[in-house]
């Protein structure tokens, strides 16, 4: 038995040392196999720990990515509300990961470490060195890498890097979003001119109370004194005139129109506010304005005005710029420019200029000396003078300054037209139902310094749209539905006042500018709910808007040259996707109906805004001798365009039938004329541009000539001139005046003024 065990002593050892020998083969055998078994267990866990280290990192490199680039879209791109709640939970999932990834890196770190010092270890003779540099090598991306793809990184500094990037980016998203809220701007002061008469002009004041130093916080009521004068030529001064009296209250915000009247036509005055308490010096310099021609001149007109649409402050964003409107800098730089208009190589021109004529000076004279005797005297001495007229005339006279004219020159911009969403009530949040909450909206508005260089200078004329309320409002007549009654007050009060008067509570109104003609639409408050009416009983206008539109167009038919009608979404219907139930495209009856009438009438053009782009549209009539019809839709001035996607067609699938005369060339060679009928888009594009933060249109209307009146569009994007068209008018036989007032020169005015007789009551 002993020996069957091998316990017998075969080299002469006793028997307890092979028993001993025996148990330490059996232990250690064992000892082997439960090592193997801890180290597949051990194996096992490690290859567990190192996936969900691995799916840690990776989560939190996807989540930082998603969180950069949603910023981005929501910073620079598009203010979308659905945005809002997504930054939130993807920078809260961000900071989760990133914990939990630099918790497992620290512990991957240290492994690494155990590891190295492990494989310094020789075995099987292998050097150390060799062994360490193997176990310390793993490939690693570059830290630019890192940092601009959250790349996982044992580095502790790039992951801060990250961590303070990503963090910066949430702090941007509250920046831009509780800014709106958290600005009330309640202390805002300003002053401005809206609608401008030949004899009249309407001034809207905010003056919050109480004045510096008064410290009386508990006075709802305050009153302000208009005084203007009229502005002399070599700008001598006047006396001041006693205007009216801006009665402001706490319960208008502080904010009232008043109008100003007894004035002359086409004439510059100027006025300032005057109070009898202490108060702010506001404005710094009387606020000038130029009164608009009496409509009833015939003698044509020549000026200019801008009009664009959709206003957002601080978009694109920039960090710590949260009342900065760049679109209003950029339209305040390009309509009263800080440098001179001035070309700084045009001395260097003018000199190269002079040399290349002076050489063709010398060889013209060359030529008429070998040709003296084949030309007579008088008409070599004529070629020499003239040459030599040239020359000298591109010499810069020493007592003036070589400057190039400047556009405003051209032409005054008389007036601005703001075709809506002048605020967003409702992007990037909506607060709500709320007075307070739109005037705060107004007030911010009011308070930028880029706003504020052009409205103490120039007219401004609006109409809303449906940012004004909320997105894609259809008021439906029904004046008390929410929000319209709270949101059309505040509008009331800050820009609807100072529009032109119309119909008693009716926001819709209509001016004249000389034999220039506007009429200004409310495409909201009566506007049908297309979900609900069908599409033959919709209505844009409505009844009553509609009846005055074709008043207007009855009386302006025959006064006016060019007709101006201002829609603040697009007339046409070629814009797609949500373009196709926001605009005209889903009032195809009183559309049709509407094109009717105005194809009848020359001259007739559509200034739309809402679409963040910009189209040029002509609409072509059924009628052999109606007239087309164009559209120039014009926007954003401060807000989103949409890069890459395209949303307007080139063209309408619906066509008309034209007259179309052919000559062609007979068999026996003779030209023969022949009328075809011709299938052509109703609309169709004439120009398109998409692309631009920053963009408005400016119309130059040029009547002067009766038989040649034109209109020239310049479009301007981003600041820099894109487009431009000269749209040739129709001539208009108009009717003749019994305007005393236009015979009567501005200084004689000023003479009948001082002895209390006022020409503007004359006509």
């Amino acid at each position: 038995m002993l020996v069957r065990l091998g316990l017998t002593g075969t080299h002469g050892g006793t028997r307890e040392q092979n028993l001993f020998n025996f148990y330490r083969s059996r232990l250690q055998a064992v000892a082997r196999i439960a090592s193997l078994a801890i180290s597949s267990r051990c194996s096992l866990h490690d290859t567990t720990t190192t996936s969900i280290m691995g799916v840690l990192k990776y989560s939190n490199a996807l989540v930082s990515s998603a969180l950069r680039a949603v910023a981005y879209l929501y910073l620079r791109v598009l203010p979308h509300t659905t945005l809002v709640p997504t930054l939130p939970i993807l920078y809260i999932l961000y900071v989760f990961t990133y914990v939990s990834a630099a918790s497992e890196a620290q512990l991957e770190g240290a492994a690494k470490i155990e590891i190295a010092e492990e494989s310094e270890k020789p075995k099987n003779g292998e050097p150390a060195l060799t062994l360490a540099k193997q176990a310390a090598k793993t490939p690693s991306p570059s830290p630019l890498s890192t940092i601009l793809f959250s790349l996982p990184t044992p580095l502790a500094h790039l992951r801060a890097t990250n961590l303070a990037i990503n963090t910066l980016l949430f702090l941007a998203f509250v920046d831009f979003t509780a800014t709106p809220y958290f600005d009330a701007a309640t202390d805002v002061t300003f002053t401005r001119v809206g609608a401008v008469y030949p004899d009249a002009a309407k001034l809207t004041v905010r003056y919050p109370y109480p004045y510096p130093g008064d410290g009386n916080d508990t006075v709802t009521e305050s009153v302000l004194q208009v005084q203007w004068r009229q502005v002399k030529e070599n700008d001598r001064e006047d006396k001041w005139v006693d205007g009216p009296l801006v009665e402001l209250s706490q319960e208008d915000d502080w904010t009232r129109t008043v109008k100003l009247g007894n004035l002359s036509p086409s004439t510059t005055y100027e006025y300032r506010l005057y109070c009898d308490a202490p108060c702010i010096p506001y404005p710094a310099t009387p606020t000038r304005f130029h009164t608009f021609p009496d409509p009833r001149l015939a003698s044509g007109s020549h000026f200019r005005f801008v009009f664009t649409s959709c206003t957002t402050p601080n978009f694109p964003y920039v960090p710590l710029q949260g009342r900065t409107i760049k679109g209003y800098d950029l339209l305040a730089e390009w309509l009263w420019p800080s440098k001179p208009l001035v070309n700084l190589n045009l001395t260097e021109t003018v000199e190269t200029a002079k040399e290349v004529i002076s050489e063709a000076v010398d060889t013209a004279k060359e030529i008429v000396s070998e040709a003296s005797e084949a030309i007579p005297e008088a008409i070599a001495n004529e070629i020499l003078s003239t040459s030599s007229s040239v020359s000298s005339s591109l010499s810069p006279s020493p007592s003036t300054s070589v400057v190039a004219p400047s556009e405003t020159e051209i032409a005054p911009v008389e007036f601005m037209l703001f075709l809506g969403d002048f605020i967003y009530a409702d992007v990037p949040v909506y607060f709500g139902d709320d007075e307070e909450a739109y005037r705060r909206l107004y007030r911010r508005t009011y308070n930028s310094p880029s706003f504020r260089k052009v409205y103490e200078k120039l007219p401004l004329l609006h109409v809303y749209d449906d940012h004004e309320i909320i997105n894609n409002y259809a008021g439906k007549g029904n004046d008390s539905a929410s929000p319209f009654a709270t949101a059309s007050k505040a509008y009331q009060t800050y820009l609807g006042d100072a529009n032109y008067d119309s119909a008693p509570q009716e926001n819709y109104y209509d001016f004249r500018y000389g034999d220039a003609a506007f009429f200004v639409m409310d495409t909201r408050r009566y506007r049908s709910d297309i979900n609900t009416e069908d599409a033959e009983t919709r209505t844009m206008l409505g009844e009553k808007q509609v009846a005055a539109l074709y008043d207007w167009l009855g009386k302006a038919n025959s006064t006016a040259t060019f007709k101006f009608i201002v829609t603040s979404v697009p007339f046409t219907s070629l814009w797609t996707y949500e373009g196709q139930i926001d605009t005209w495209a889903a009032f195809t009856y009183e559309k049709a109906g509407l094109l009717s009438v105005l194809h009848t009438v020359p001259n007739v053009i559509f200034l739309s805004g809402d679409r963040h782009e910009f189209a040029a549209i002509e609409f072509t009539p059924e009628q052999a001798h109606g007239h087309p019809i164009l559209e120039i839709s014009t926007s954003p001035l401060n807000m989103f365009y949409v890069p890459f996607i395209r949303t307007l067609k080139s063209k309408s699938e619906e066509t008309v039938s034209k007259l179309k005369t052919e000559v062609t060339i007979s068999k026996e060679g003779l030209n023969e004329t022949v009328t075809v009928f011709e299938e052509v888009p109703r609309e169709r594009v004439i120009k398109y541009e998409p692309i631009g933060n920053h963009k408005w249109s400016s119309l130059e209307v040029d009547t002067r000539d009766t038989n040649k009146p034109i209109v020239r569009l310049k479009l301007l994007v981003d600041g820099k001139s894109s487009y431009r068209m000269e749209i040739p008018g129709t001539p208009v036989k108009l009717r003749s005046t019994t305007a005393l007032g236009a015979l009567v020169p501005q200084n004689f005015r000023g003479v009948l003024d001082r002895i209390g007789l006022k020409p503007s009551k004359w006509f």
